[in-house]
């Protein structure tokens, strides 16, 4: 997984999402826990629309989770958080080890074996996900004008417009277990709309 922040506008870079998916490992195991999976995330973006040519809406997101599995035999509970600091960890970690003492055995619940995991070198294959747009607000707004017009020009019996929108979508993860298991990858999406 390589991202660069400057490219992406994310706040973590991988080696980051590493280290904080190895810590609530390490603490899953240092409670007791048979077996853990981690997975952290982060995404961010920009919407924006217009209708009939007037800006409407511009929308910034930025989000970040931290999900956490403890298993106690075949005893799961799971646990999340948005802040990554230390004590966070500590209590994620110790909330999804909390749940899994007074939940009921599932005979289906576990984490993988290790023969279906994928090996370090198919988990650091480059999907070609990753494809940021560095956009702004004021370019995207100009971007939606011009689809919305462009579909008002189609015919001139369109009068009106539902409107047109613009989205630049980015997110990147980091998986582990303590089964073995390491990956991630960043991905993006990213759409161009009109509704005449």
């Amino acid at each position: 997984m390589t991202t660069s922040r400057s490219d992406t506008g994310f706040a973590y870079a991988p080696a980051q999402f590493q280290q904080i998916v190895e810590d609530t490992l390490k603490l899953a195991t240092q409670l007791g826990a048979s077996d853990a999976g981690a997975e952290v995330s982060e995404g961010v973006g920009l919407s924006v629309s217009v209708r009939k040519g007037e800006l409407e809406n511009v929308e910034r997101n930025r989000d970040k989770s931290l999900g956490v599995s403890v298993y106690l035999g075949q005893r799961r509970g799971n646990a999340s958080t948005s802040d990554f600091s230390v004590a966070a960890l500590k209590q994620t970690v110790q909330a999804a080890y909390d749940i899994a003492r007074f939940t009921a055995e599932d005979p289906a619940a576990g984490l993988p074996d290790a023969d279906d995991l994928a090996t370090p070198a198919e988990a650091a294959r480059d999907l070609d996900l990753f494809h940021p747009w560095a956009l702004d607000a004021a370019a995207a707004a100009v971007l939606a004008q011009r689809c919305e017009a462009a579909a008002f020009a189609v015919d001139k019996r369109i009068r009106n417009s539902e409107g047109a929108g613009v989205s630049a979508q980015q997110a990147h993860f980091w998986s582990g277990s303590t089964r073995g298991f390491r990956g991630g990858y960043a991905s993006s999406r990213h759409y161009i709309s009109v509704s005449p």
